[in-house]
């Protein structure tokens, strides 16, 4: 399987402007530039995008285990948060990632609940393909 994105790019840096699409068309021409990604303009940004993939990923992948050890959330709720940093050696670097999550799963206890999460955090794709710190926060509401 395979799921595709795509950017265009026009102008220098600061003053220029993109434009990000997604193969299911999500996303269409949705705009971005550098006061989306380093200020607070409107508009979506990689590290945003990244964040949504994730929390979504990590979503699916807590499902799947508490299916896998006979558990149904009745919901899940994730926040991903990316921390984009500029280090003098290395320049822009996305350093880390907290996955903070609430669910409701009937019968379940807290012991149980995290051990599950702790292996969705593990488990989950997204999780897997970065390299970044990535800390988890689950709360059993």
């Amino acid at each position: 399987m395979k799921r595709k994105a795509s950017a265009v790019w026009h102008g220098d840096l600061k003053s220029g402007r993109g434009a990000i699409s997604t193969e299911s068309t999500v996303l269409h021409d949705t705009p971005y530039a550098f006061g989306t990604r380093f200020e607070n303009g409107p508009g979506t940004n990689p590290e945003e995008l990244i964040a949504a993939a994730h929390a979504g990923c990590f979503s699916m992948a807590l499902s799947a285990e508490l299916q896998k050890a006979g558990f149904t959330a009745d919901t899940i709720a994730t926040t991903a948060t990316v921390t984009l940093e500029n280090h003098p050696q290395t320049s822009w670097t996305i350093t880390k990632v907290l996955l903070e999550t609430t669910a409701k799963i009937p019968g379940i206890s807290a012991g149980k609940f995290e051990e599950i999460a702790q292996g969705a955090k593990a488990g989950c794709p997204v999780s897997r393909l970065l390299k970044a710190e990535i800390t988890l926060d689950a709360k059993l509401v």
